[in-house]
Protein backbone atom coordinates (compact mmCIF):
# COMPACT_ATOMS: atom_id res chain seq x y z
CA UNK A 1 0.00 0.00 0.00
CA UNK A 2 1.07 3.30 -1.24
CA UNK A 3 1.14 5.82 1.63
CA UNK A 4 -0.94 8.82 1.70
CA UNK A 5 2.42 11.55 2.12
CA UNK A 6 4.91 9.90 -0.13
CA UNK A 7 8.78 10.64 0.17
CA UNK A 8 10.64 9.73 -2.49
CA UNK A 9 13.91 10.24 -1.82
CA UNK A 10 15.84 12.15 -4.40
CA UNK A 11 19.91 12.75 -5.40
CA UNK A 12 20.37 16.47 -5.07
CA UNK A 13 21.92 16.99 -8.27
CA UNK A 14 18.50 15.53 -9.73
CA UNK A 15 16.88 18.18 -8.24
CA UNK A 16 19.20 20.41 -8.95
CA UNK A 17 21.20 19.14 -11.50
CA UNK A 18 22.63 23.02 -12.43
CA UNK A 19 23.68 23.43 -8.49
CA UNK A 20 21.70 25.86 -5.96
CA UNK A 21 23.04 28.68 -4.04
CA UNK A 22 22.32 29.07 -0.23
CA UNK A 23 20.37 32.37 0.58
CA UNK A 24 19.97 32.46 4.17
CA UNK A 25 18.21 29.50 6.79
CA UNK A 26 15.18 30.29 9.17
CA UNK A 27 13.50 28.22 11.43
CA UNK A 28 10.40 27.06 10.23
CA UNK A 29 7.03 28.76 12.14
CA UNK A 30 4.41 26.42 13.53
CA UNK A 31 1.57 28.83 12.97
CA UNK A 32 -0.53 26.43 15.37
CA UNK A 33 1.72 27.66 18.30
CA UNK A 34 1.59 31.84 17.41
CA UNK A 35 2.11 33.51 20.88
CA UNK A 36 4.07 30.65 22.15
CA UNK A 37 7.54 31.51 23.66
CA UNK A 38 9.14 28.62 21.12
CA UNK A 39 7.31 28.81 17.95
CA UNK A 40 8.82 26.33 15.62
CA UNK A 41 7.90 23.53 13.54
CA UNK A 42 8.57 20.23 14.78
CA UNK A 43 9.04 16.86 12.62
CA UNK A 44 5.90 14.90 12.93
CA UNK A 45 8.08 11.43 12.61
CA UNK A 46 11.12 12.85 14.81
CA UNK A 47 10.31 15.75 17.02
CA UNK A 48 13.34 17.49 15.54
CA UNK A 49 13.13 21.03 14.70
CA UNK A 50 12.45 22.16 10.99
CA UNK A 51 14.21 24.62 9.37
CA UNK A 52 13.76 26.58 5.72
CA UNK A 53 16.90 26.78 3.66
CA UNK A 54 16.10 29.09 0.92
CA UNK A 55 18.10 28.45 -2.42
CA UNK A 56 18.41 29.79 -5.78
CA UNK A 57 18.46 27.41 -8.54
CA UNK A 58 20.91 27.76 -10.94
CA UNK A 59 19.26 25.84 -13.82
CA UNK A 60 18.31 28.17 -16.55
CA UNK A 61 15.04 26.94 -17.10
CA UNK A 62 13.81 27.48 -13.96
CA UNK A 63 12.40 31.04 -13.92
CA UNK A 64 10.41 30.36 -17.47
CA UNK A 65 7.40 30.83 -17.38
CA UNK A 66 6.69 32.92 -13.92
CA UNK A 67 8.21 30.68 -12.05
CA UNK A 68 10.66 31.94 -9.32
CA UNK A 69 14.17 30.49 -9.24
CA UNK A 70 13.91 30.89 -5.27
CA UNK A 71 13.42 27.31 -3.83
CA UNK A 72 12.78 26.26 -0.02
CA UNK A 73 13.97 23.25 1.19
CA UNK A 74 12.90 22.73 4.86
CA UNK A 75 15.91 20.62 6.82
CA UNK A 76 14.98 18.27 9.80
CA UNK A 77 17.84 18.94 12.33
CA UNK A 78 18.22 19.39 16.36
CA UNK A 79 20.45 22.18 15.40
CA UNK A 80 20.18 25.01 12.85
CA UNK A 81 22.22 24.01 9.63
CA UNK A 82 25.10 26.17 9.05
CA UNK A 83 25.84 27.01 5.37
CA UNK A 84 29.26 26.72 4.44
CA UNK A 85 31.28 29.25 3.61
CA UNK A 86 31.21 30.83 -0.06
CA UNK A 87 34.35 29.62 -2.53
CA UNK A 88 33.51 32.83 -4.91
CA UNK A 89 34.01 36.36 -2.88
CA UNK A 90 30.83 38.16 -3.64
CA UNK A 91 28.23 35.41 -4.57
CA UNK A 92 26.31 32.59 -2.01
CA UNK A 93 28.16 29.64 -0.56
CA UNK A 94 26.93 26.71 -3.56
CA UNK A 95 25.44 24.06 -1.65
CA UNK A 96 23.83 20.18 -2.12
CA UNK A 97 21.39 18.03 0.39
CA UNK A 98 21.54 15.08 2.20
CA UNK A 99 18.49 12.91 2.53
CA UNK A 100 16.35 14.80 0.30
CA UNK A 101 12.98 13.48 -0.54
CA UNK A 102 10.35 14.90 -2.40
CA UNK A 103 6.57 14.62 -2.01
CA UNK A 104 4.36 15.87 -4.90
CA UNK A 105 0.69 17.51 -3.65
CA UNK A 106 -1.89 18.73 -5.40
CA UNK A 107 -1.81 22.84 -5.33
CA UNK A 108 -5.52 23.80 -5.11
CA UNK A 109 -4.77 27.37 -3.78
CA UNK A 110 -5.91 28.84 -7.08
CA UNK A 111 -9.39 27.24 -7.06
CA UNK A 112 -12.19 29.89 -6.13
CA UNK A 113 -15.61 28.75 -4.52
CA UNK A 114 -17.92 29.04 -7.52
CA UNK A 115 -15.87 27.82 -10.24
CA UNK A 116 -16.13 25.01 -11.90
CA UNK A 117 -14.01 21.98 -11.42
CA UNK A 118 -12.52 21.88 -14.97
CA UNK A 119 -11.75 25.36 -14.50
CA UNK A 120 -10.02 24.96 -11.02
CA UNK A 121 -6.32 25.74 -12.11
CA UNK A 122 -5.40 23.25 -9.39
CA UNK A 123 -1.83 22.32 -10.29
CA UNK A 124 0.64 19.40 -9.07
CA UNK A 125 3.29 20.50 -7.04
CA UNK A 126 6.34 19.08 -4.79
CA UNK A 127 7.72 19.75 -1.35
CA UNK A 128 11.39 19.08 -0.26
CA UNK A 129 12.71 18.09 2.78
CA UNK A 130 16.32 16.94 3.52
CA UNK A 131 18.20 15.80 6.37
CA UNK A 132 21.18 18.16 6.06
CA UNK A 133 23.11 20.62 3.99
CA UNK A 134 26.94 20.19 2.55
CA UNK A 135 29.02 22.11 0.64
CA UNK A 136 28.64 21.31 -3.16
CA UNK A 137 31.27 18.97 -4.58
CA UNK A 138 31.41 20.92 -8.13
CA UNK A 139 28.63 23.38 -10.38
CA UNK A 140 28.35 22.30 -13.49
CA UNK A 141 30.04 24.41 -16.29
CA UNK A 142 31.79 25.98 -13.43
CA UNK A 143 35.50 25.64 -13.45
CA UNK A 144 37.18 26.20 -10.59
CA UNK A 145 40.44 28.65 -10.15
Amino acid sequence: MVPMTLKVPVPSEYVFPAGALCLGVSPQIDFERRGEADNQARDKDTGERVWVVRVMDLDPEAGKFGRSTEVKVKVVAGQQPVPPPSTVPGYPPAVEFEGLTLTPYVDSQRCKPGRSSGDCRSRMAYSLRATAIRPASAIPGVVAA
